[in-house]
């Protein structure tokens, strides 16, 4: 796990609310403090999905088969939130990589530990004070003693932020 501190905060902001930089993400929860506290459930509720009409198109059937929401979804409404002339009390993003970039992650990091022993990458994405935190962590099905799922997760978030210009220092 490390947390990366972000420099520049309102470069960082508009690359996750306004544009497509993390959009390979899924929303896991998101809690936004403006005016109210605002709680969304990243869950994606299957019963709402059931009823299947001939006309679904490919993208509602894939969002059936889905556990959470996909950020490049939910980012407008989050957006929306938090947008205004004050800046919000707070917030953080819960946000999961996708099952594809974990088997690739794993398989490409050379890695022992399969897919399947995973849960997620998780990235934990605070505000509050004006300082701005994206946190790695990895979810595991079981208690493995290898680690090295984590190391690979936090090389490829630096990675990602060195190659979206995202500035950063490692705490």
């Amino acid at each position: 796990m490390i947390s990366f501190q972000i420099k520049d905060v309102k470069n960082c902001m508009a690359k996750l609310l306004a544009s497509d930089t993390f959009d390979s993400f899924q929303l896991v929860e998101a809690t936004i403090t403006t005016y109210n506290t605002f709680i969304i459930d990243g869950h994606l509720v299957k019963e709402f999905f059931n009823d299947v009409h001939a006309d679904e198109d490919d993208q509602e059937s894939a969002l059936r088969d889905m556990g959470y929401s996909n950020w490049s979804d939910m980012r407008t409404l989050c957006f929306d939130l938090i947008k205004g002339k004050k800046t919000p009390v707070n917030f953080k993003f819960i946000l999961q990589s996708n099952p594809a970039t974990v088997t690739s992650l794993l398989q490409n990091g050379g890695s022992s530990i399969t897919p399947t022993q995973l849960k997620a990458f998780i990235l934990n994405v605070k505000y509050e004070n004006g300082n701005l935190h994206l946190i790695t962590a990895v979810s595991y099905q079981t208690f493995l003693l290898d680690k090295s799922a984590d190391a690979i997760w936090d090389t490829a978030i630096k990675d990602f932020l060195t190659k979206h210009r995202i500035d950063f220092d490692c705490l």
